[in-house]
């Protein structure tokens, strides 16, 4: 007689059955993950205005398609400081992984590593960084520079030796945002999960967000432009500044000889108030008048989203959330199955509109949507 199914893994199956796009996947996560965990995940900052911004920003913006072109082959790939992408999408670092699924950052490597992704890796990773360059993802290092300056550069320099192919440095986080939900939730670590990196410690005890308590203790919120040479001489890797969203900083991050930014307002989980990023992707990619590269990361949910990102001036984007939720639905396959719905609607949006490789896609490939122009908001 056949062996039963496992009911767990038969309710796993019939989950992934139905998640045909990101929403999808949310939808199953939020019923999977304990609530502190899918707000922790899922949460902004304030009211989470700039949150829901990151999304509705898309709308503001609509596709001009062209006809009659040979879309018989669609190429989706790219490069990015010179590393060859199969698509212009990477896994924006996202903390605490294993709090969606048990083998946490490790199932996210080898999704990512199935398709050839980069992985950027969270200094507050629950797996630490030569565990994860053990499975041989591509992979980038997100920094926080800590007020311990000596294990800071010990950080960077264990990137390196692992094998990382970037430094990307967080710049919009001198101190955490109030992210009400956390504090609700009094959010902590589940037992047994700890800062890989960082000696495996865990979070301090708070009658609120134990993560807001860890920044408030540990991160250094004097950090300034003075510092990026000092991080520089650290290693010989690339360094990426992620949390632009002015012009002004745009050309900073130029003369201090940066190799590239991101375009990021930590998706809507640090100052309440700050623009979408697409919104001001224009204003950051004409300020870097082509000097370093810009990426951008913040409210993308389908393929089209990367194609407007792209058309507006993008070199690649970055995606966290999405990835958490096919996480925690089906591990690594999840994390896989993400990406491809992404990349698979990128090819069929490049596909119906025209521009079937990444260099076609420019500034013509859009307009402000009529919608958005009649309300006030053209972008």
């Amino acid at each position: 007689m056949a062996k039963r199914p496992d009911p767990e893994l038969r309710a796993v199956e019939a989950q992934v059955a139905l998640t045909l796009t990101v929403d999808d996947f949310e939808a199953a996560a939020r019923d999977m993950l304990p609530e502190m965990v899918f707000d922790y995940y899922a949460g902004g900052s304030g009211e989470e205005w700039t949150l829901r911004e990151n999304t509705r920003a898309y709308g503001r913006w609509v596709i001009r398609p062209r006809v009659l072109v040979d879309v018989s082959n669609v190429e989706p790939m790219t490069t990015v400081l010179g590393q060859e992408l199969p698509f212009p999408i990477l896994l924006a670092p996202t903390a605490f992984q294993r709090m969606a699924h048990r083998d946490g950052e490790l199932a996210t490597a080898h999704g990512a590593a199935s398709l050839g992704a980069i992985m950027v890796v969270s200094t507050i990773a629950t797996v630490s960084l030569e565990d994860l360059a053990a499975t041989g993802v591509r992979r980038w290092f997100q920094l926080y520079v800590l007020k311990d300056r000596g294990l800071t550069a010990a950080l960077v320099k264990r990137a390196h030796a692992a094998g990382y192919e970037a430094i990307v440095l967080t710049v919009d986080t001198p101190l955490l945002g109030r992210r009400l939900r956390d504090e609700r939730n009094s959010f902590a670590l589940p037992p047994g999960i700890g800062l890989a990196n960082l000696e495996g410690s865990g979070l301090p005890e708070s009658s609120g967000s134990g993560l807001f308590s860890f920044f408030l203790e540990r991160h250094d919120a004097a950090l300034t432009w003075d510092d990026v040479a000092w991080l520089r001489s650290l290693s010989p890797l690339p360094l990426v500044l992620k949390g632009i969203v002015t012009a002004e900083d745009t050309r900073l991050a130029v003369d201090a000889g940066v190799d590239a930014i991101v375009v990021s307002n930590h998706g809507g989980r640090q100052l309440d108030g700050a623009p979408a990023t697409l919104d001001v992707l224009p204003e950051v990619v004409e300020a870097a008048e082509g000097r370093i590269e810009v990426l951008l990361d913040g409210g993308i949910r389908r393929g089209s989203d990367v194609f407007k990102a792209l058309a507006l001036g993008a070199r690649a984007t970055l995606v966290g959330r999405p990835y958490l939720w096919g996480l925690a639905v089906n591990g690594a396959d999840g994390v896989r199955q993400v990406l491809e719905i992404i990349r698979d609607d990128l090819m069929l949006t490049m596909a119906l509109a025209g521009r079937p490789a990444i260099v076609d896609i420019d500034r013509s490939a859009v307009a402000p949507a009529p919608a958005a122009r009649e309300r006030g908001e053209e972008p």
